[in-house]
């Protein structure tokens, strides 16, 4: 596979991340032809892929000169006016040569896995711009009088149409062929501190980039015997030649600090033995490419530190955005507000609303408003379910609550039961998007780690629910909050909230 950065990335595109292991082996195994594709090396496809999107460019052409000259959507064409398609032929011609050479100095070729759909789509709009612009231009040297603009216009418009779907199916072959590890890149992970922490939820975050991690050595003994989340403890260092022979590892991912260079030294020859490809990531104040900025003085780089995303400005961008969308949405949902209390009511003996306490930004608790879902005194027989529990960590899950009341099993299933917490965000105790809310018992459990998802407002959606909402682990939980921590845009924000659209709908994992 092309060599990929470890370092984050500011936007994200969300896919599943890789949670639902236990429901593979029930799917039908891939074609010859998909497992070739997703085996081939890049060399051999992206030649295809540029051929097909030559391909697509010829028949965007004529979609374009039939919607113009045969349909005459928009505005009509005089008679006169008609052109054969083969007059325009030379232009045809053009935009197949200046195309790839706009896509190439647009990072259009060669295709990475490890750009979000977004930033596909975006480069190829405006390297086809370009390009069309270009091809206009030269239009200008024949007869003006005798062609129209206007198909260049819908040209561009539909080879970005085309193309973008074609980077889109094959994003979605490609995660699907991971499934079965098929063109995913095995990754043993050394050292398992805050940097091997920081690669772990970056890899959990996207998993896009198709790495897969087989585990992780430390020598610590505490950290090389717990695993974190679905990352295996493969015990100390000293392990790590038989684990890179036996488990065919593809790359080997080093986090240790430079005080440790004999021992990084001692990995990369072996690594160098067995072709495994290494790549050292750098311990320099545990800083991830958003937590840090170059400056200059006279030419001497000068590395400083920068706050935490959701600081300063960003705050208030954020904040002046979950005011905005959680009032509309509280008053463009009273209607609903309305007919759950009643059916709430109707339904079983208790309050409308449950109230518990929640610990927010800082560690600050705050009163959580919800939904009641279940019977009256539901708490008081928490401490009898104890053995029924099935998450991991602090929290406490179970997937058939016998005090769950039949109103409540609809609630929680599409997460209505939440839609109270627009008043928490409008008061300013949680956030619209952000980590879960935790209890003051499940918080009190916290590793030292686990601490720095309090760093933000709780939210009532976050990455934690597009990416498998109640079947992660408690760790990868964390990883994905402390990956959104560090990692914040507006634009994130946005993408996760239209994904928690049809997270909800589908109600996968909601209990």
């Amino acid at each position: 596979m092309q060599q990929k950065t470890m370092a984050t990335a500011d936007s994200i595109n969300l896919p599943d991340s890789g949670i639902e292991r236990s429901q593979r082996k029930s799917i039908n195994k891939p074609s010859r032809l998909v497992r070739w594709i997703g085996q081939a090396n890049p060399s051999v496809w992206t030649p295809l892929l540029f051929l097909t999107d030559m391909a697509l460019i010829v028949a965007a052409f004529g979609a374009a000169y039939l919607i113009r000259y045969r349909l005459q959507w928009f505005r009509s064409v005089e008679p006169s006016f008609n052109v054969a398609f083969e007059e325009y032929g030379r232009f045809l011609i053009a935009l197949l040569i200046i195309l790839p050479i706009t896509y190439y100095l647009s990072d259009v070729y060669p295709y990475r896995r490890d750009r979000s759909w977004i930033e596909q789509v975006y480069d190829i709009a405006t390297a086809t711009t370009l390009g069309v612009m270009v091809v206009i231009i030269v239009s200008l040297f024949f007869n003006t009088s005798l062609y129209s603009r206007l198909i260049f216009l819908y040209a561009a418009f539909l080879i970005t149409l085309l193309l973008g779907i074609s980077r889109l199916l094959i994003q979605q072959t490609l995660a699907h062929l991971s499934r079965y590890g098929i063109g995913v890149e095995k990754l043993l992970l050394v050292g398992a501190g805050d940097v091997g922490r920081m690669v772990l939820r970056n890899i959990t975050a996207r998993p896009d980039y198709g790495y897969q991690v087989v585990g992780f050595v430390d020598d610590n003994p505490v950290k090389s015997g717990t695993d974190i989340g679905p990352f295996k403890a493969l015990g100390p260092i000293e392990n790590f030649d038989e684990l890179v022979r036996h488990h065919a590892i593809d790359s080997v991912v080093i986090c240790l600090p430079w005080q440790s260079h004999r021992m990084i030294q001692r990995l990369l020859r072996t690594c160098d033995q067995y072709d495994v490809r290494a790549l050292v990531v750098p311990d320099l104040f545990q800083l991830t490419k958003n937590q840090m900025q170059v400056e200059d003085l006279n030419g001497i780089p000068l590395i400083s530190s920068r706050e935490v995303s959701i600081q300063g400005t960003n705050f208030v961008v954020k904040r002046a955005a979950d005011l905005l969308v959680s009032g509309l949405a509280a008053f463009l949902l009273s209607p609903l507000f309305l007919a759950i209390a009643v059916a709430i009511r109707l339904d079983s003996p208790g309050p409308i609303f449950f109230v518990q306490k929640r610990i927010g930004r800082n560690g600050e608790p705050f009163r959580c408003y919800k939904f009641r879902s279940m019977i009256q005194d539901a708490d008081h027989m928490r401490a009898e379910m104890t053995d029924l529990n099935e998450a991991t960590g602090p929290l406490f899950k179970v997937r058939e609550d016998p005090r769950r009341t039949r109103v409540g099993r609809f609630l929680r299933r599409y997460s209505l039961d939440e839609l109270p917490q627009l008043f928490n965000v409008i008061l300013g105790d949680m956030s619209l998007i952000g980590p879960r809310p935790n209890l003051p018992e499940e918080v009190a459990a916290y590793q030292e780690w686990h601490k720095k998802r309090l760093s933000v407002n709780p939210g009532i959606t976050g990455l934690w629910q597009v990416s498998g909402r109640s079947e992660l682990t408690f760790d990868e939980m964390v990883l994905l909050d402390i990956y959104y921590v560090e990692n914040w845009t507006l634009f994130m924000d946005i993408k996760i909230f239209l994904r928690s659209i049809p997270a909800v709908l589908r109600g996968r994992g909601a209990y």
